[in-house]
């Protein structure tokens, strides 16, 4: 009976040998690289669509921002997309685009914000504190080659009116909105059923093969010293 057994064991051994762990390993090899070159074009894809939001935002094209922001949406969640990022010698793995603003449009509604309290506000109070504040913040945003609608520009104007203890009713029509609402961040799943994600499926399954292979190889192996003793 033990003599069976062990005549099992070593023509099992020889079938593993017969196909050869090294042709399993270079296959993986090209897995790898077909896999590594599939999610580089996803992820360049995703940052030409990204590119097109930012682009539109800039030319304050809302139309063409729309239509840019669900193209970049649906693509997102529809292909495995993953970000390295080095956060100082700290590197974090994602899946999707990470944060982005819509920087022009937030300084775009923030500027229509100002001006409409500028003009709406009672008893000239608004024109007043305006106007004090602009003083201010004019002269730095010359000497600091700021733009009328920068972020720069409207955080000292929103600054300087805020010093106005007695604008109470300026104050509160001059609230810019959250720069929350300006933040985008699209997730991409872990795995989607494309050419990369089968891919990716195909070469785990092949690892998982080769790893399977090494553990009833050692298996076989201490199973035959254990009988021969």
């Amino acid at each position: 009976m033990g003599g069976n057994t062990r005549n099992h064991i070593k023509k099992a051994l020889r079938w593993l040998h017969s196909i050869g762990t090294w042709q399993y390993l270079l296959v993986l090899i090209v897995m790898l690289f077909i896999s590594a070159t599939c999610l580089r074009i996803d992820h360049i894809r995703m940052n030409d669509l990204k590119n097109e939001v930012l682009s539109a935002d800039q030319a304050g094209d809302e139309e063409k921002l729309i239509t840019s922001l669900n193209s970049l949406r649906d693509y997102t969640n529809s292909h495995i997309v993953i970000n390295i990022d080095d956060m100082n010698g700290n590197f974090e793995v994602y899946f999707g685009t990470g944060p982005f603003y819509l920087e022009n449009q937030y300084r775009s509604d923030a500027t229509k914000v100002l001006e409409e309290a500028e003009k709406n506000n009672p008893d000239g109070l608004g024109s007043n504190v305006f106007a004090e504040a602009a003083n201010v913040c004019r002269p730095q945003a010359i000497a600091g080659g700021w733009a009328w609608n920068s972020p720069e520009y409207l955080n000292c104007m929103t600054s300087e009116i805020d010093k106005h203890p007695a604008s109470d009713d300026f104050q509160s029509s001059v609230i810019l909105p959250s720069t929350e609402l300006y933040r985008y961040n699209f997730a991409s799943p872990v795995w989607a059923p494309t050419i990369t994600g089968f891919v990716l499926l195909v070469t785990a399954l092949l690892a998982l093969i080769i790893i399977i292979r090494f553990i009833v190889w050692a298996v076989l192996k201490i199973a035959l010293r254990v009988m021969k003793n």
